[in-house]
């Protein structure tokens, strides 16, 4: 099964994709982790890409699907998409490409959570330097270091108010549409994203139909 989660920045999709993986063995593709790492290999697409998205845009689609079908052209099957595609040129691409391999998508999981939520959330992450683990300022159990490794926390360039406000507005135009564009298939599933990771993981494997 390959599945497709949905949803603002900071809606909570790459959690959820770590979920999905660490439980049910997905593959769990991030465009972002793999933009991430082009950026930190100082190569001259990470440092294109980083002027980017500094700035609130997006990833050109030229550079996002090199970047993805370089990822995953070992394996084509039981993979969760996790920031792919972000619009629907990206959508034609992704369905072209699993084609010639037999495959398709089979499920659009969209995670719907309210703005002011999302905003709370982006401006309050913080990322591992070293590991990329995740944290939220606002969690009950949250320390200025990563509980994992131990790295230094640190705030993404793309995460200050105004730069995920801007997102936020890139989204609306660039990746709504999409919304439309799976809701034409069986597939499309809409998942409420404002709950605990672990409430809203309940209900994406009820939606997908999958055994607890």
């Amino acid at each position: 099964m390959n599945i497709i989660l949905l949803g603002f920045p900071g809606s909570g999709k790459g959690t959820q994709a770590e979920l999905l993986k660490q439980r049910y063995g997905f593959m769990h593709v991030s465009t972002g982790d793999l933009i991430r790492h082009e950026i930190a290999a100082g190569t001259l697409l990470g440092k294109k890409i980083e002027l980017l998205i500094s700035q609130g845009n997006l990833a050109s689609d030229e550079d996002t699907v090199n970047l993805l079908v370089n990822a995953i052209k070992h394996r084509d099957n039981d993979i969760v998409f996790d920031g792919f595609p972000r619009t629907t040129a990206q959508a034609e691409v992704l369905d072209r490409y699993l084609k010639q391999h037999g495959k398709k998508v089979d499920e659009v999981v969209l995670l719907s959570t309210r703005e002011d939520l999302i905003l709370k959330r982006l401006t309050s992450r913080r990322v591992c330097a070293s590991c990329g683990g995740i944290y939220n300022t606002y969690s009950p159990d949250y320390k200025e270091i990563c509980v994992k490794c131990g790295g230094r926390l640190t705030i993404r360039p793309d995460d200050t108010l105004e730069s995920a406000k801007h997102r936020l507005e890139v989204f609306k135009k660039e990746t709504q549409p999409l919304i439309s564009y799976y809701q034409q298939s069986a597939g499309f599933k809409k998942v409420d994203g404002g709950g605990s990771p672990e409430e809203v993981f309940g209900e994406v494997v009820k939606a997908l139909g999958l055994k607890k």
